[in-house]
């Protein structure tokens, strides 16, 4: 039977168990949509309001779903606001299918109206990309595109169809490319399993690093299990947030630039450090030279290129994590660290010093912390957070008591102010638990127009805007190391209640700290979209804070 190419896209699409896009339609997808058109009941299309708002969408979604995100937009313009996201996926490890209209192919290179090189732009921001100019390509590029995100270590696709592609009829095949176990990755011989367990078990001061991997494969009940069988600490990286929580009783916070006190510290005096799934990234860290000098690195991730790419690695696995942590665990003996772990509940308290000499400070304040908290309290930590960039970031992956699995999304790599918004609004359509995006007044107002996705959805996505009439993080920065020269860095906010209300999504403001429980708790309970605006501290920093260039252990507590 003929088909047009686009109505095969959209076949491919179902049989690759598609159940949602986010998109937004223009001249060179009109196939397209038109053929989404008679799918409906099959397919859901979310509309949003700008391109951008589409691609993080399909992030949110697919960091709850764990499946690919996909996203529709135009040629040109369409397409390159598309690219931020794109970028930010493959910092992350996002699978994404991203599609793009084209001109037709008889045009390409002509500077066509709307014609832009979306090969050439995104060919470093993807793991794959590819133009088709046939509709007969449709059917196998697709089952391809799905097979290279998800494959490995997950990533953006980009798949450009030109329009003559979208409109030529073809003889539709139905074309499945399944995802093999790749065996260098998944399979691991015991004598190598063994000598890695000698290592561990014979280490005196061992630390686990666990990143965003371990939620990638799947592996957060494997990493418990091992972290308690063999009595081994574990921090989290950023994107590691989740993975693990404080009912694991060898938990101790997370590393990085405003991490923990304890962890950051002792990674200078572990003499084994695990690092799984992560990728020793700069913010975690800090000075290369001066990075767990003591200890040997057995580094565990699937992507062969991060193994020796930041820090040299004693033994370098390569494997998935879950399966690596499944058939090791055997051979791990449980060991009396007590003495080691006794050290970081000492660190520990001397960081809530410092905390506490804080909250007198700003005692009748609201401070960005003492929201987190109070809302982790209220909501018993069992919500999904979308947090933006930011202080507004660092305070919710910090003070947020998280209780469920895979709970806490955010952009870490590519650090994308305005993530949050249509994150959250990828993540609410993927999950079933309450969703808060967490974000600060400026990152509110560069994705500001999803309110109306939000609206027309009719999505009950929290929104939490912790506003302190400034670019925060780049403030503090300003504050500590240039003098208080606060550089165009204060914001004259609009009226966010009145624009929330234009979007007919209830609002709150909130400048009096006594109101705080009160309006909490209205905003939690609600059943729909809301908008709560809480005025915090200005001057008010996220410590500890390890300064740009400084070494792990130089992190400062005020």
């Amino acid at each position: 039977m003929k088909i047009t190419g686009a109505e095969a896209l959209i076949k491919s699409l179902l049989l690759e168990k598609v159940e949602v896009i986010f998109g937004y339609p223009g001249g060179a997808i009109m196939p397209v949509y038109d053929a989404l058109y008679h799918y409906q009941d099959k397919i859901k299309h979310i509309l949003v309001r700008h391109e951008q708002g589409a691609v993080h969408a399909a992030e949110g979604y697919a960091r709850i779903s764990r499946k690919p995100g996909v996203c529709f937009t135009t040629s040109g313009p369409g397409a390159t606001n598309l690219v931020t996201g794109i970028a930010d996926a493959m910092m992350d490890s996002v699978p994404l299918v991203c599609i793009t209209g084209q001109v037709a192919s008889s045009l390409l290179g002509s500077d066509a109206f709307q014609e832009t090189d979306v090969i050439g732009i995104t060919t470093p921001i993807t793991k794959w990309n590819y133009q088709i100019i046939n509709a007969q390509e449709i059917p196998e590029i697709i089952s391809k595109a799905f097979y290279i995100a998800s494959k490995g270590r997950p990533g953006p696709v980009v798949i450009d169809i030109t329009k003559n592609a979208q409109i030529e009829e073809l003889d539709y095949k139905p074309k499945k490319i399944f995802i093999e176990k790749l065996e260098k990755t998944n399979k691991l011989e015991k004598n190598k399993l063994k000598e890695i367990a000698e290592i561990i078990n014979s280490s005196e001061k061992p630390l686990i690093v666990a990143g965003h991997g371990v939620l990638i494969s799947n592996a957060e009940n494997e990493l418990n299990i091992f972290s308690k069988k063999a009595k081994i600490p574990i921090a989290v990286t950023l994107h590691g947030v989740s993975s693990t929580n404080k009912d694991n009783p060898y938990y101790v916070g997370m590393v990085g630039m405003h991490g923990n006190y304890a962890p950051n510290v002792l990674t200078n005096e572990a003499d084994l450090l695990l690092g799984f799934g992560m990728r020793f990234d700069d913010r975690v860290t800090g000075k290369l030279d001066r990075y767990a000098k003591n200890a040997k690195i057995i580094h565990v991730d699937i992507d062969a290129s991060e193994h020796n790419k930041n820090v040299k690695t004693y033994f370098p696995v390569l494997s998935d994590l879950k399966y690596f942590l499944k058939n090791i665990l055997p051979y791990i003996k449980s060991k009396n660290r007590k003495n080691w772990i006794e050290k970081f509940k000492q660190l520990d308290e001397i960081e809530k010093k410092y905390e506490k000499k804080r909250y007198k400070k700003y005692e009748n304040k609201i401070t960005s912390d003492l929201v987190i908290k109070k809302l982790s309290e209220l909501t018993k930590g069992k919500a999904i957070v979308v947090a933006d960039v930011g202080q507004n970031q660092m305070f919710a992956a910090r003070y947020y008591d998280f209780k469920l699995n895979n709970s806490f999304i955010s952009s870490g790599g590519l650090g994308t102010m305005g993530f949050s918004l249509p994150a959250s609004i990828g993540a609410k359509i993927a999950s079933k638990n309450d969703v808060y995006a967490v974000v600060g007044d400026g990152g509110f107002q560069m994705t500001i127009q999803e309110l109306g996705t939000i609206m027309q959805e009719k999505l009950p996505i929290k929104i939490l805007i912790l506003n302190n009439q400034y670019l925060g993080m780049v403030r503090q920065w300003q504050e500590l190391f240039f003098s208080k020269r606060y550089s165009f860095t204060y914001l004259k906010n609009p009226n966010f209640i009145q624009i929330a209300q234009g979007y007919n999504i209830q609002s709150k403001k909130i400048n009096k700290k006594q109101d705080l429980e009160k309006e909490l708790k209205k905003f939690i309970k609600s059943k729909k979209p809301y908008v709560l605006e809480v005025m915090v501290e200005a001057e008010h920093n996220v410590f500890p804070m390890i300064p740009a260039g400084n070494a792990v252990d130089e992190i400062r507590l005020e």
